[in-house]
C-alpha cells in the first residue's frame, strides 16, 4: 500500500443515468427488474464508497430525482448531469464542482454499476494511485474501466466507453496493477455480468431486487 495512503482522501464521482433509460441490456429480466436493479447498483456502489477510510465525499451526477433523493439519505451529495449525453463531459464538470467544493480532495470517477463492491477493495485502489498524475483500474473483461483517479480535477482524464482501457493510456493515465479486487473491476451490463457479480456477493439493495431471480 502507498506509503502515501493516510494523507489522501477522495471526493468520489458516481454518475448514474436515469432508471428509465439505463442498463437496457438487462432488459430480458423484465422492465420493472431493470430499472430496480439501476437504482440497487447505484446504491450498493455508494454505500461501499461512503465506507472507505479515503473517501471524504461522494458526488452523485444524476437526473433521476427519485434517486438523488436516495443517494442523499445514505450521505452522497448529488448534482444534475450538464451533459446527458457526454459521460467524460459530464464527469469532467462534477470534477470542476468537486475541486471547487472540496479544493483539498483527490478525484475518483466510480462507475454506478458495482452492486458487489467492497469497500477495502475501492480503499486499497484508492491508496495505490499514483500522485504524479492519473490512474484507472480496468473491467474484470480486461477492456473497459471501473475507476478513473487523479491527484486534482486539472488532471481528471475520463475515457470511459467502447475499449476505455485503451483510451485511458493512450491519454497517459497509468493503469492500477492491481491483483486482488475483483469486485472493483465487476462491472454489470448483461444477464451474465449479474450472475457473475452475485457469485462474487452483491450489496443488501441488490440482493433485494435479486431475490427472486
Amino acid at each position: 500500500m502507498s506509503s502515501l495512503a493516510p494523507s489522501r482522501r477522495f471526493a468520489v464521482l458516481v454518475p448514474v443515468k436515469p432508471s428509465a433509460v439505463a442498463k437496457s441490456r438487462l432488459l430480458a429480466l423484465g422492465d420493472q427488474v431493470r430499472r430496480d436493479l439501476v437504482v440497487a447498483f447505484a446504491v450498493d456502489t455508494t454505500t461501499a464508497a461512503l465506507g472507505s477510510s479515503l473517501v471524504g465525499a461522494v458526488l452523485a451526477v444524476t437526473d433521476d430525482v427519485e434517486l438523488a433523493d436516495e443517494l442523499r439519505q445514505l450521505g452522497a451529495q448529488v448534482i444534475p448531469d450538464g451533459t446527458a449525453d457526454d459521460l467524460n463531459g459530464s464527469l469532467v464538470q462534477a470534477a470542476a464542482e468537486a475541486g471547487r467544493r472540496w479544493p483539498e480532495l483527490w478525484v475518483a470517477a466510480l462507475c454506478a454499476d458495482l452492486p458487489a463492491l467492497r469497500t477495502d477493495e475501492l480503499t486499497r485502489a484508492l491508496a495505490e494511485a499514483p500522485s504524479g498524475g492519473a490512474s484507472f483500474v480496468t473491467d474484470a473483461a480486461g477492456v473497459g474501466t471501473t475507476m478513473v483517479v487523479a491527484p486534482a480535477h486539472d488532471l481528471f482524464v475520463p475515457r470511459f466507453g467502447p475499449r476505455s482501457r485503451k483510451a485511458h493510456l493512450a491519454a497517459g493515465a497509468v493503469e492500477l496493477d492491481l491483483v486482488d479486487v475483483p469486485t472493483l473491476r465487476r462491472d454489470v451490463d448483461t444477464p451474465a455480468d449479474l450472475s457473475a457479480a452475485m457469485e462474487l456477493g452483491v450489496g443488501d439493495q441488490t440482493s433485494k431486487v435479486t431475490a427472486g431471480l
